[in-house]
């Protein structure tokens, strides 16, 4: 018997940022996220004997440990050892050892929340192998737990919540970790259309978010004004654009996008660089009406805008660059799991 399960990475669209402690506990966030078909995966495979044996595949490292109640964390498949510590500790011990497999369809630091939804995945492996009692908001709030307070991992809270529930969805973030999900009911059509003129293209180049995002919250802490006010018009951002989807007006999409572009560069040092400048600016000349970097920013991917049949000259002309274009459809469903 394998155990398995798959969450969707996500694509945020609108007020990114606003979901990261101690803006949304001073002012509340508000963040407009889509989840696309690309996933992290985990396999969980019982073995005999007493072995833990620990697998990333995409990254080609591994580890095996005696089946111990707490393992080591220490810079080596971390988000792993992490949930089997979280879980060993509050749902009692395992009996056997076992193989846990990860695999993520995209690089660690691209701005998709590749490592929260790792983290959603295997808890999901977890839950449908011991039969745990997690809804959602259960499993959302786990992951969180996990990466930002056991690992002391910088970040915000909408990609744990992302993959957990899947879908179009308005997240609001307020003091005291709560969070309210509201899936938005988007006609197919706008969708379609949505995913037709997003262009997804990777810079080919990876960042540390919790650097930049470590900037962004002691830029709140130490009351810089052209942060939090950035932040503020981000928020602003997530409704103008939930708007804009609801009622069919994508052709206001590039400009909201390009609006949330100009302020994000304000939250803190490293979010942009003159290499992404260029590729945005290369990118609206060639018919893009805006863009964003998606996550935390100083690398990944980028997201753009390109109404019409505008995005086949956007992607030819950003090949120059050396990165390149990812396809993709929006996915309905969060964290999946079961048993192979």
């Amino acid at each position: 018997m394998i155990y398995r399960s798959k969450a969707p990475l996500r694509i945020g669209l609108a007020g990114g940022g606003t979901d990261v402690s101690p803006y949304s506990d001073l002012y509340g966030g508000a963040i407009l996220n889509a989840t696309i078909s690309l996933y992290a995966h985990a396999s969980i495979e019982p073995l005999e004997g007493n072995r833990i044996m620990l697998e990333a595949n995409d990254r080609q490292e591994s580890e095996s440990f005696d089946l111990i109640p707490q393992l080591p964390v220490n810079g080596n498949l971390d988000l792993l050892k992490g949930v089997y510590n979280a879980i060993q500790r509050d749902y009692g011990q395992f009996k056997t050892g076992f193989r846990l497999s990860t695999f993520v369809d995209a690089p660690a630091g691209s701005g998709l929340g590749t490592s929260s939804t790792l983290v959603v995945a295997i808890i999901g492996a977890f839950a449908e192998m011991l039969q745990l009692p997690l809804g959602e908001y259960d499993i959302a709030h786990y992951a969180y737990e996990i990466e930002r307070k056991e690992l002391n991992l910088a970040g915000g809270k909408q990609d744990q919540y992302a993959a957990t529930f899947g879908g179009v969805n308005f997240m609001e973030f307020y003091e005291g970790d709560k969070v309210i999900v509201n899936p938005l009911r988007i006609r197919q059509q706008y969708l379609f259309e949505l995913e037709n003129n997003l262009v997804l293209y990777y810079t080919s180049t990876s960042r540390e978010s919790a650097r930049i995002i470590e900037q962004q919250s002691r830029n709140v802490v130490a009351k810089k004004e052209q942060s939090i006010e950035a932040m503020h018009l981000l928020k602003q951002q997530s409704q103008m654009m939930k708007e804009a989807l609801l009622k069919g007006r994508l052709h206001e999409f590039g400009e909201i996008l390009d609006y949330g572009y100009q302020q994000k560069r304000k939250m803190a040092e490293g979010i942009s660089n003159p290499l992404m400048e260029e590729i945005y600016e290369t990118a609206r000349n060639a018919g893009a009406t805006g863009g964003k970097i998606s996550g935390a920013g100083g690398g990944g991917f980028m997201i753009f805008y390109c109404p019409g049949t505008t995005k086949y000259r956007v992607i030819e002309t950003l090949k120059k660059f050396g990165g390149y274009h990812k396809n993709y459809q929006f996915v309905e469903h969060g964290v999946k799991t079961w048993r192979g």
